[in-house]
């Protein structure tokens, strides 16, 4: 038995609750409950963190709609606690808003996206370091995933490695340390749950897309057609805990 400590970083519009679940019920259906015990701690609510991470196998964050951006003292706390889980050499992993975190506790920096907001099925692909990496064991260089969000990590910080990216985000997947992980996309996320993500923020998709010229009402059907399958994108939560836990 595998006892992972879930960060829950955020909730998810209330629609998306009501028809899919929030976060953390994507993260455990995706993954399974087989041999796994998880702890799931509502940071974002202030939820108190251990005083340590010693005790479970592996540490995980959730993404958000929130932003790193706008730093709040719950964020400094949860981001402290991963790096010092790390620094203990228990394998963390963080998601979309999970990886930013990292990302600037460790010294880098994350911005709002110029390329703008990625959302929807998209295709991911691995650089060296990512072929070669145990978080991405059996997946082929290039691979499908569900992806939300604004923001990017736009300065990496001292050490880190890029181990997949897309035209959209160049910081698809990071490595921080021999054991800590991000990705910027959701191996968590099922169809459904994109299909309702896009759909409750359909006025402001459909806003951003008129500042660039497209037509009212026009993009977030394209959006919904777009949505696919994505069997492989599991695998990268599975190889986490399978090859960085003991």
């Amino acid at each position: 038995m595998k006892n992972v400590l879930l960060l829950k970083a955020g909730d998810a519009a209330a629609s998306v609750r009501l028809s899919v679940g929030d976060y953390d019920r994507w993260f455990l259906q995706t993954i399974g409950m087989s041999n796994r015990r998880f702890d799931i701690l509502p940071v974002h609510q202030g939820a108190p963190l251990p005083k340590s991470a010693r005790g479970y196998d592996a540490v995980m964050m959730t993404g958000s709609p929130l932003s790193v951006t706008q730093r709040e003292p719950w964020m400094e706390r949860a981001g402290a606690f991963m790096v010092e889980a790390g620094e203990q050499g228990i394998p963390v992993l963080g998601v979309c808003f999970g990886q930013q975190l990292l990302a600037e506790q460790y010294g880098g920096k994350v911005t709002r996206n110029p390329q703008g907001r990625e959302t929807g099925t998209v295709e991911v692909t691995l650089s060296q370091e990512g072929r070669a990496d145990p978080l991405f064991t059996g997946l082929p260089e290039r691979f499908t995933v569900q992806a939300t969000h604004e923001d990017i990590v736009s300065r990496l910080p001292e050490g880190a490695t890029v181990l997949a990216g897309n035209a959209n985000t160049a910081h698809q997947a990071l490595a921080f340390r021999p054991n800590v992980r991000g990705v910027q996309f959701h191996p968590e996320m099922p169809t459904d749950a994109m299909r309702a993500v896009i759909l409750a923020r359909e006025e402001k998709l459909d806003a951003l897309a008129q500042e660039k010229g497209v037509p009212a009402g026009e993009f977030v059907p394209r959006l919904l057609s777009g949505i696919a399958p994505t069997p492989l994108a599991h695998r990268v939560l599975l190889n986490f805990l399978d090859h960085f836990t003991a």
